[in-house]
């Protein structure tokens, strides 16, 4: 005979949960139109979004419009080989995603960070399934004590916890203020990040040799993963990959876009 305790749990459970649906009803992570859960996006926001799907490139992550061939690179991973050994992201940065990182990192909007795990999930998990230790890219300690949170640490705590991941948030420090990327050229926020970022000594145990996944909210340039990773690498990591919930795709990167983060 079937044990009804699960059955009678999941109604108490379901009763348990009118309240809160009542008070705070499940709102569409782009627009805040009321959905069926929480989480999701509605019929008018997820047509808006761009999932970055294969063909890519395997270093920089970056689509192709077609099949380009085994191991084709892209000519900015060919120009400019990264210190990271392969990037993803989940979607292209522009309409319903912008509106998502911003409200993450803006809004307090915390509670959307693993929600947009899950997608950074499906694009990075060749990474995720080789990966030894999750470290998110780090806020200098002033700018932390302003807004009482790290928006890359809330996305890789999330990650971890959903990929079964170790997570040393504490693995790499900002030793540097440095100023707002927004507004920057390329070769500005290459400068600006230089030298930004250290291994503590009593953190390198939990690198040493090991394969880090770098988390971020969004790949704009690439200037901050990658002097995050040569961090990394010069406190001993084996290799570094790097997964972000949104990538500028290369062409649509603006300085001058107050929007971009």
């Amino acid at each position: 005979m079937a044990d009804p305790m699960p059955d009678i749990k999941s109604v108490a459970r379901k009763a348990l949960d009118w309240p809160a649906r009542i008070l705070f009803p499940p709102v569409c992570a782009g627009c805040r139109r009321h959905v069926s859960q929480p989480g999701v996006l509605c019929g008018a926001c997820w047509p808006k979004l761009r999932l970055l799907e294969r063909p890519w490139c395997p270093v920089m992550g970056t689509p192709f419009t077609h099949h380009m061939g085994e191991g084709f690179l892209s000519a900015e991973a060919i120009a400019d080989p990264p210190p990271f050994e392969r990037a993803r992201a989940a979607v292209a940065y522009s309409g319903v995603a912008r509106q998502m990182v911003q409200r993450l990192k803006y809004q307090d909007r915390t509670d959307l960070a693993p929600w947009m795990a899950r997608w950074m999930l499906r694009a990075g998990a060749e990474l995720i399934a080789e990966a030894d230790v999750v470290v998110p890219v780090p806020l200098h300690w002033r700018r932390f004590f302003r807004r009482q949170f790290n928006q890359s640490a809330e996305l890789a705590r999330a990650v971890s916890q959903l990929g079964g991941l170790p997570f040393a948030p504490s693995a790499v420090r900002r030793v540097k203020l440095t100023r707002q990327q927004v507004g920057l050229e390329r070769r500005e926020r290459e400068e600006n990040v230089r030298a930004a970022f250290r291994v503590p000594d009593e953190a390198e145990i939990e690198i040493a040799g090991r394969r880090v996944l770098l988390i971020d909210d969004v790949y704009t340039t690439g200037a901050t993963v990658r002097a995050v990773a040569k961090a990394l690498k010069k406190g001993g990591a084996g290799t570094v990959d790097v997964l972000t919930f949104a990538r500028v795709l290369p062409g649509d990167f603006r300085a001058d876009e107050s929007a971009t983060i």
